[in-house]
C-alpha cells in the first residue's frame, strides 16, 4: 500500500511484553523494515535479528515528525508505539501528517484494555484521562461519585499527583490502584485510598485506576455538575463573575457542540469559557481579558475545574483578537462599547455561529438594541431574585437585570 507521497508507513503497537506479545503481522513488518522509529524504551524491546536502523524519537517529537518520516520513508519505515497507536498515541499525528491511506496500523491491546481486564471493569463504562504531556488537573473534570477512572501516567510521579488532586477536590475516599508494566513479566499492582496514599514512586510505565468516592465529611468543595451553572463559590473571583443562573442561560444560548471553538471576550473569572469546555472534552476556548490579575485568576480557575487547556489572551479587544482562529461561538461579557468590538467579533464568527452578549448598563443595552434591529436574533432580559432574611422573616432580593442578545450568523446561500 503506497500513499500519494511514497511508500506507506507501518505503525506497530507494542506492549510491555515486547517481541513475545507481537502478532505475526507485526513481526513480519518489523522484519522487513529498513528503519524503525520509536521511543528508546520501545526500540530496546526488539531482538537483535531485527536488522533495521533504529532511530529514537527526539524531544519535542511533534515538530520533528514530518522531517523524520520524509527522511526514512523510502527505506521502508515502521513506527513503534505503545499499545494501540490510535488511542492517545502517535497514530493521530502520523495520520494528520500523511493521511490515513498512507498509514497501515497494526494495533496491540492498549493499556486501557489491559487495565480493565485486570480490574474487571467494562471498557465502555470507564472514563480515561491522559496525563502524558498534559496537566494532571484535567482529571478534575471527571470526578463524580461512582465514576471508574483510568489515568494514563506520564511517569512514576503521576500516581501521587492524582492522589493529591483527589484529596484536594474532596475525593479522598476514592480507591486507587496503580497498575505497573501491564502485560510484562514484571507486572504488579499497588492499592490504597487517596486520603492516605503514601506509596513510593514505582515503575514509570503505569496506569492509575480510581474508583471515585466523594468524601462525606470535612469537605467544602461544591458539587460540580457537567450541566452549565456551577455554584458561584466554585470560582475564585473579584466580583467580576457571570452569576450562576445567568451563566446557565448564556451557555444554553451559546449551545456548545463537540470540537467547537469559543471566544470569551471580557473573561473576568473565566466562568463562561470554563463551562463551555466542561460540556465536552473536545471543545476549545480562548478567553480574552484586559487585566493581568484577572487573566491569572482565569488560568487558576480553569486548572481547578479540570479544563487546563483553556487558552488565555491578556489584552484589550478588539486588538487582542487579531490572529486568533475563527470562532464557532462568541460571548461578549464586557467591553461592549469599545469601538469596533462587536464588528470584529461578528466579522470573525463562522457562518452559522452564535454570538451572545450580556450587559447590565443602559449604554450597552442601547447598543445591543441597535444590533438586534439590524441582525435579528433574540433580545432577552434576565432578572433573578434570591430569598434572604428580612429581620425575622424572609424576602426577595433582586439582582441587577441582565440584557442578553443572542443571534446566529446567517449562512451565505
Amino acid at each position: 500500500m503506497d500513499g500519494a507521497g511514497g511508500r506507506a508507513v507501518t505503525l506497530v503497537g507494542i506492549g510491555a511484553d515486547g517481541w513475545a506479545g507481537l502478532a505475526s503481522s507485526a513481526r513480519g513488518a518489523l522484519g522487513c523494515a529498513g528503519v524503525v522509529l520509536g521511543a528508546r524504551r520501545q526500540l530496546d524491546l526488539l531482538p537483535e535479528d531485527v536488522q533495521a536502523l533504529r532511530v529514537a524519537w527526539p524531544t519535542p517529537l511533534r515538530p520533528a515528525l514530518g522531517c523524520l518520516v520524509a527522511e526514512h520513508r523510502a527505506a521502508g519505515l515502521v513506527v513503534l508505539a505503545s499499545g494501540d497507536p490510535m488511542w492517545f498515541g502517535i497514530g493521530r499525528a502520523l495520520v494528520e501528517e500523511l493521511g490515513s491511506e498512507a498509514v497501515r496500523v497494526v494495533p496491540h491491546p492498549s493499556s486501557v484494555s489491559l487495565a480493565c481486564a485486570r480490574l474487571g471493569w467494562p471498557v465502555e463504562d470507564t472514563t480515561v484521562v491522559s496525563a502524558v504531556g498534559r496537566p494532571v488537573s484535567a482529571v478534575a473534570r471527571e470526578l463524580h461519585d461512582g465514576v471508574r477512572l483510568l489515568v494514563l501516567s506520564a511517569d512514576a510521579s503521576t500516581p501521587a499527583a492524582v492522589a493529591d488532586l483527589l484529596r484536594d477536590r474532596g475525593f479522598g475516599a476514592s480507591e486507587v490502584v496503580v497498575l505497573e508494566q501491564l502485560g510484562s513479566t514484571y507486572e504488579q499492582r499497588v492499592e490504597g485510598v487517596a486520603a492516605t496514599w503514601v506509596a513510593p514512586p514505582g515503575a514509570a510505565l503505569n496506569v492509575v485506576a480510581v474508583g471515585c468516592r466523594r468524601s462525606r465529611e470535612g469537605t467544602v468543595e461544591p458539587r460540580l455538575s457537567l450541566v452549565p451553572g456551577l455554584p458561584d463559590e466554585a470560582y475564585d473571583h473579584d466580583g467580576q463573575l457571570t452569576k450562576r443562573e445567568v451563566r446557565a442561560v448564556t451557555l444554553a444560548a451559546l449551545a456548545p457542540a463537540p470540537g467547537e471553538l469559543l471566544w470569551d471576550v471580557g473573561g473576568g473569572s473565566g466562568s463562561i469559557a470554563i463551562e463551555w469546555l466542561r460540556s465536552h472534552r473536545t471543545c476549545r476556548a480562548v478567553s480574552v481579558e484586559t487585566r493581568p490579575d484577572r487573566a491569572a485568576r482565569i488560568i487558576g480557575n480553569a486548572a481547578r475545574l479540570g479544563v487546563p487547556g483553556l487558552r488565555v489572551v491578556t489584552g484589550a479587544a478588539p486588538g487582542a483578537l487579531d490572529g486568533l482562529p475563527a470562532p464557532d461561538a462568541v460571548f461578549v461579557g464586557g467591553g461592549l462599547t469599545a469601538p469596533g468590538l462587536l464588528e470584529a467579533c461578528w466579522s470573525a464568527l463562522r457562518p452559522g455561529g452564535r454570538l451572545v452578549a450580556n450587559t447590565v448598563t443602559l449604554e450597552s443595552e442601547a447598543l445591543l438594541a441597535r444590533w438586534y434591529a439590524a441582525h435579528g436574533g433574540e433580545l432577552t432580559r434576565v432578572a433573578v431574585s434570591h430569598a434572604v432574611p428580612v429581620g425575622g422573616f424572609t424576602g426577595w432580593r433582586a439582582g441587577m437585570p441582565v440584557t442578553q442578545w443572542a443571534v446566529v450568523k446567517p449562512v451565505a446561500r
